[in-house]
């Protein structure tokens, strides 16, 4: 993130972020909270948090500084930081490592669903054919929609199959 000059006091600043983390301790399930910080960080402050949680956890398992570097891609820099942090008042670590240890495979395939809408809704011009031919198909009528078949049976031909095609598949049928 960007580095900035606050204008606001401290006070202020601690209400913002007691605000902030009640917020997201306010969520009932971790896909609430993955969508709510979705719209809250960019995809880079999300994967930078995200990383810094995961080299917590990695240097609370011993990990080589070599080994967190090629396993997450990192600077020696970022490593550094985040073990002075965790010697320093690393106590937030240490819970967040804690309580999320045995839930990684769980939440891998719900935030690679969750962040896909996100980007997709961030991003709308990057996203604009699918998008369209989504909603193409959902609003067809019963004429329409024969044609949308014949045109993907005629696709099926194709040799290699996009996910956008076996997307569109699915929807039509």
């Amino acid at each position: 993130m960007a580095k900035f000059g606050s204008k606001l006091s401290k006070e202020e600043v601690g209400k913002m972020f007691y605000k902030l983390c009640l917020a997201i301790s306010e969520t009932k399930k971790p896909e609430e909270a993955a969508s709510f910080l979705g719209d809250l960080l960019s995809l880079q402050e999300a994967e930078m948090i995200a990383k810094r949680l995961k080299i917590a956890e990695l240097i609370l398992k011993d990990k080589s500084y070599l080994d967190i570097r090629k396993i997450l891609k990192v600077s020696y820099g970022t490593i550094a930081r985040v073990q002075e942090w965790l010697k320093i008042s690393g106590e937030g670590y240490r819970q967040a490592v804690e309580r999320t240890r045995e839930k990684d495979i769980e939440i891998k395939k719900t935030c690679s669903t969750i962040n896909l809408s996100v980007i997709k809704r961030r991003y709308p011009m990057y996203y604009w054919p699918e998008i369209v031919l989504e909603n193409i198909i959902k609003n067809a009528n019963k004429r329409q929609k024969t044609k949308l078949r014949r045109t993907i049976r005629e696709m099926d031909k194709m040799k290699k199959k996009t996910d956008l095609y076996k997307k569109l598949s699915k929807l039509i049928k």
